[in-house]
């Protein structure tokens, strides 16, 4: 597995359970007292995060996550704060440690209540109902206590994952709890990070309980979550003697007729991420537009192949798709760059192209040198999908993407996914003001300008994918902080500079 520094390891749900079952069986630390551990940790999350809280509901499940609510309820108890527990589903299906805690809390004096569909008073609420064992959408009593919940107003602190939140894909099963805070143990569950998981999950605290550390070498994720931080670190200074060569070139291929746009923010995003030399190759009418707006960037008017095999010669890494559209003029561009075997970023229509050709995608084959960035739509054609059945599971559907056609598959969209040979890699960077046009061609261009300079940084291409995804969402933070509605994709460009210095 390739080494990607400063990562976070993330979890399936059945993984997890093997730690849990790892720290209690293989290195002796009993299961109750893990989850006395997890209702302290979750207690005091609370109470950080909402101090002298005159009131406290939770709502427990007949498994190990509503265990730690009823220890949760029995500190509040203990602390002298009015609490109540609402159980759903049978009680006398309870067993092993959890009813030892519910057992526990009751006799300490804690208010227990069968759900009855009661009014939440003003207060907490705590999310003890359904950790990370649902296998289906949720039913029941526990529909009413989740919408009951949503529509409280209340401020909700989830236990482990928001009930309703599929663990091992952020998919909500039906209906799911949406928190302001959420505390997860052990290990950090993939879910949380992708699709719905941000609108339900809310901040996200961890503990790994004192897990003895050796338990995690007993159970490899397979999935990592990406820190900006430590990737930027791995930037070297540039030296003195520096040059343009030095820093690769990078050759845009797009901008059909009407799509300038897309063409000249791919270049103007690989030149600010430090390529040493950019250049357009486009339609003829759109030369002057481009050179006005960035005259660095070298723009050429190609109308054949002819025209274009002389740019690819000279460049080190193409970008092919922004702008590209799908004429017999986008066709040519597209399989003259496939054919030279150099680096290349495919995204847009240069996906759209390859999905709707059989034989190109044969005669394209697989390719350790190439970064496809598909959205979840360009990724179902690409699979033969619908967008739906790849945001179903958007871990699978990356790795499928990359078993197909090898190279580092980039699966964007909320908690991006990085597929690699051996390693699946998630950025969380990002905030839904991302919802515009052109965001994925300034990525496309900063993909391309960190692989023109792979050599000069020591990075693979599966680093340098994960150092622009992580950058492109930070920088998309960043210009945020005016607020989302509005962004535009070149506000992101000065912001990714910004970083890179």
């Amino acid at each position: 597995m390739q080494s990607i520094p400063g990562t976070e390891p993330l979890y399936t749900a059945a993984q997890t359970r093997e730690l849990d079952r790892c720290a209690i069986e293989d290195y002796g630390v009993p299961g109750i007292i893990l989850m006395s551990r997890a209702a302290q940790s979750a207690f005091e999350c609370l109470c950080g995060v909402w101090p002298d809280p005159e009131f406290i509901q939770v709502l427990c499940g007949t498994g190990n996550n509503g265990g730690d609510g009823y220890l949760i309820a029995d500190l509040a108890h203990k602390r002298g704060i009015a609490v109540r527990v609402l159980q759903l589903g049978d009680a006398n299906k309870i067993e092993g440690d959890a009813l030892i805690a519910r057992e526990q809390a009751i006799a300490n004096g804690v208010d227990v209540q069968t759900f009855a569909h009661q009014k939440l008073e003003a207060g907490v609420v705590v999310d003890a109902m359904l950790g990370t064992g649902l296998g289906g959408d949720v039913r029941g009593d526990y529909v009413d206590a989740i919408d009951l919940i949503n529509e409280s107003g209340l401020p909700v602190l989830a236990v482990d994952i928001p009930s309703g939140l599929c663990s091992d894909t952020g998919r909500v099963l039906g209906r799911a709890v949406r928190a302001d805070v959420t505390v997860s143990f052990i290990g950090l569950k993939r879910g949380l990070f992708t699709l719905d998981a941000t609108d339900c999950t809310g901040a996200v605290h961890f503990t790994d309980l004192q897990v003895p550390t050796e338990v995690y070498s007993q159970v490899k994720s397979g999935c990592a979550r990406l820190e900006l931080e430590a990737l930027l670190a791995r930037l070297p200074l540039r030296p003195a003697s520096s040059h343009k060569g030095s820093y690769g070139s990078v050759l845009v291929i797009g901008g059909d007729k009407g799509m300038a746009g897309a063409a000249a923010m791919a270049a103007e995003a690989a030149l600010r991420c430090g390529a040493g030399l950019v250049r357009v190759a486009t339609r003829e009418e759109h030369v002057s537009a481009l050179v006005a707006r960035t005259p660095e960037v070298m723009t050429h008017g190609v109308a054949t192949i002819a025209d274009l095999v002389p740019l690819i010669e000279s460049s080190d890494v193409l970008v092919v798709g922004p702008g590209l559209g799908q004429s017999p003029w986008s066709e040519q561009m597209l399989w003259a760059a496939l054919d030279c075997g150099k680096p290349v970023v495919l995204d847009a229509d240069g996906l759209n192209l390859l999905a709707g050709n059989e034989k190109a995608k044969d005669k394209a084959g697989i390719r350790n040198n190439w970064v496809f960035t598909p959205h979840p739509g360009e990724a179902g054609r690409l699979l033969g999908l619908n967008s739906a059945a790849v945001q179903a599971d958007r871990f699978a559907a990356a790795r499928q993407l990359q078993q197909v056609f090898g190279g580092v598959v980039l699966l964007k969209g909320n908690g991006s996914l990085i597929a690699g040979n051996e390693q699946l890699l998630l950025s969380d960077y990002g905030n839904p003001g991302m919802a515009s046009g052109g965001m994925g061609d300034v990525l496309s261009g900063v993909l391309g300008a960190l692989l023109a300079q792979s050599d000069a940084h020591g990075m693979t291409v599966l680093e340098c994918v994960a150092l622009g995804v992580c950058l492109h969402g930070a920088a998309a933070d960043m210009a945020a902080q005016d607020g989302q509605r509005g962004l535009c994709a070149t506000d992101l460009i000065p912001q990714i500079r910004e970083l890179l210095g």
